[in-house]
């Protein structure tokens, strides 16, 4: 965004009622990040691989950037992957992400770079489940070998043996580098966006109905060569969510600008909902 546009858009934005989430993630490490109220995953279970597991020592923080680091050696039990989890307490409204998705040319461990928010999956096909979310696969995977981005709005799933119920907007291309990832949930649909582009609208039993967490994760699934170890990395910048209002990314951009400019590195004035962040899917 030029820089004339962003200072209008920063001057004219609305004020902003309260339910407000922002995080710049300028915390100094993982343990402040944890202080500050997220939940950094350590175990097993899905999405992981049988065998591979979720590590703290996957997430660091570096200058305002939170990165998330997937190892592998394309065994399942030398895979390590990262996720951060928020307070589970977003519905409708409108949630931004700016995160630095990554391409690495010759690769191809099918590894998926998610920026998503998403409620517990109490049981297969449990009619309650709510998720939108944007997957990125830049090695290709799930069948088909194409570099794409998705945007996915989910009824339900049942885990094993893999059966979903969902509505998927998908991308082709390369998405490296910096993005700018906008959902918006009303009570009758959803919207994505990247970089201010509508990609997909979902409707019906799509629809998220319940409160979710905010969720950064960086997960493979099955198709790795066995090999020498490798790394993989993806950033985010910062996250904003706006409680209860459909606003376009570049009102969101503009806030989040704004926020960084009066040097708020966070802010959460939305209510606890007392529902635990289970920080798993």
């Amino acid at each position: 965004m030029k820089a004339g546009l962003l200072a209008l858009l920063v001057a004219t934005a609305p004020a902003f009622a309260a339910g407000e989430f922002f995080d710049d993630f300028a915390q100094r490490d993982v343990d402040a990040l944890r202080a500050s109220g997220w939940v950094v995953r350590d175990g097993t279970g899905h999405p992981g691989l049988a065998g591979s597991r979720f590590s703290p020592s996957q997430l660091s923080l570096d200058a305002g950037l939170l990165t998330l680091k997937l190892t592998t050696d394309g065994t399942n039990a030398n895979t390590t992957l990262a996720q951060l989890c928020g307070p589970r307490k977003f519905l409708v409204g409108t949630t931004t992400a700016r995160v630095r998705l990554r391409d690495t040319p010759g690769s191809r461990d099918p590894i998926i770079q998610s920026f998503f928010l998403a409620s517990p999956l109490k049981h297969d096909y449990d009619p309650d489940f709510s998720e939108v979310d944007f997957e990125y696969l830049p090695h290709g995977g799930w069948g088909e070998p194409e570099t794409r981005l998705y945007g996915v709005s989910w009824h339900t799933v049942r885990i094993d043996p893999w059966q979903s119920f969902n509505q998927a907007s998908i991308l082709q291309g390369s998405f490296d580098g910096w993005q700018l990832l906008t959902v918006q949930v009303e009570a009758t649909r959803t919207r994505h966006y990247v970089n201010g582009r509508l990609i997909g609208e979902h409707t019906g039993r799509n629809v998220p109905n319940q409160p979710m967490a905010i969720s950064f994760n960086h997960w493979i699934s099955a198709g790795s060569i066995v090999g020498a170890p490798r790394d993989y990395t993806f950033d985010v910048d910062w996250v904003l969510h706006e409680a209860g209002r459909t606003l376009v990314p570049a009102a969101m951009q503009a806030r989040a600008a704004a926020l960084k400019q009066q040097r708020v590195s966070r802010r959460d004035n939305m209510p606890d909902l007392g529902l635990i962040s289970e920080c798993n899917l």
